[in-house]
């Protein structure tokens, strides 16, 4: 652990501006495995429900969700938080979660000018992070520590476990298509779209193709930047969803400053920063899902092994129709043919 920390002291004086994911691959560690490493980081019990009910007396914080193409960055207050077994949220206007606790498996917290509460997976990738700002309650986030600590800091360490391969998609004349069109067709609710695609054993990219005529078209990557830039131009509320196996991060609201640089594609507003590196971008569709409410339309863009990198919707509540607004910002994004170049779309 020491020898790791003081090659990436090394490092950071070569590259001082590098961000801890990105030198952690330079030296072919896991992220969680080079933080476990930090001589502060100290080791959280995984009492993990218990520790992200205990967050709200540290008032605003900003939440991190990420993954290997998308970071979502929320600041607002950790309440009305719900777990139920593996299962949890957090349901508030600004820090609007959903925890898949089963995939938590290490946690550490960080002291220092800005202090952190970090979460990774088995594999060392990062799951969630909590950062906190200068409106936090410090004494408060020092108390939370305190409680859940495992150990002094520079105690902990992290092992990552092998990944398994990836399962192999279904042949698509395996899979019964016009069954699967038909419960599509059935949907109630944009809830049950996860299950269906279980029941069937189909990949999330594989069910688009199979979609119903009408309900999924492949559209060019540079969709993204359009929704941005018109959302921004409108004003026109929007959800924007980054996931990765072990949360789930939901913006609702407008965006308003949108900032390419280099490969990112950015939203700098206070209080949301979403990132987008978009050379990593391989697939969009713009989806279309029957709800009891009518039909909610949706971006879906995924990476090259066919993971959701984002989703977008149109910002909507239970028992309200789609905004119109958003119907036809969908239909305008559906007519970007798959290959078309970003900087060719209209940027409004």
């Amino acid at each position: 652990m020491n020898a790791l920390w003081d090659r990436y002291q090394s490092l950071k004086q070569a590259e001082p501006r590098l961000r801890a994911r990105d030198a952690a691959a330079k030296l072919g560690v896991s992220e969680g495995e080079l933080l476990a490493a930090d001589p502060v980081a100290c080791p959280l019990r995984k009492d993990w429900a218990a520790l992200l009910r205990a967050l709200e007396p540290i008032g605003p914080v900003m939440a991190l969700t990420r993954n290997e193409a998308a970071v979502h960055e929320k600041t607002g207050v950790y309440a009305n938080v719900q777990i139920e077994g593996m299962m949890g949220l957090a349901l508030n206007p600004d820090i609007d979660l959903r925890f898949f606790l089963s995939r938590w498996a290490h946690g550490f917290a960080l002291a220092g000018e800005r202090p952190s509460l970090q979460f990774f997976d088995a594999h060392g990738d990062a799951v969630h992070k909590i950062f906190a700002v200068d409106a936090s309650d410090r004494t408060a986030f020092s108390a939370v520590v305190a409680q859940f600590a495992d150990g002094e800091a520079g105690s902990g360490s992290l092992v990552p476990t092998l990944r398994e391969p990836q399962a192999a998609e279904k042949a698509d004349s395996d899979i019964d298509a016009a069954t699967f069109q038909s419960e599509w067709l059935g949907l109630t609710d944009t809830h049950q779209f996860f299950g269906m695609l279980r029941r069937h054993g189909v990949t999330r990219t594989q069910a688009l193709r199979l979609a119903p005529e009408g309900h999924a078209r492949e559209v060019g990557i540079a969709a993204v930047d359009t929704l941005l830039n018109d959302a921004a131009a409108s004003g026109l509320s929007i959800m924007v969803f980054v996931n990765n196996p072990g949360c789930v991060q939901i913006h609702t609201g407008p965006v308003h400053r949108i900032t390419p640089m280099g490969v990112w594609q950015n939203v700098m507003d206070p209080g949301f920063n979403l990132h987008l590196r978009m050379d990593l971008f391989d697939r969009a569709w713009v989806v279309r899902k029957p709800t009891s409410d009518g039909i909610v339309t949706s971006l879906e863009c995924f990476d090259a092994k066919g993971d959701l990198i984002v989703q977008c919707f149109g910002a909507r509540k239970p028992g309200q129709p789609e905004l119109g607004e958003w119907t036809a910002l969908a239909a305008q994004l559906s007519e970007i043919a798959p290959g078309t170049p970003r900087e060719e779309v209209s940027h409004a």
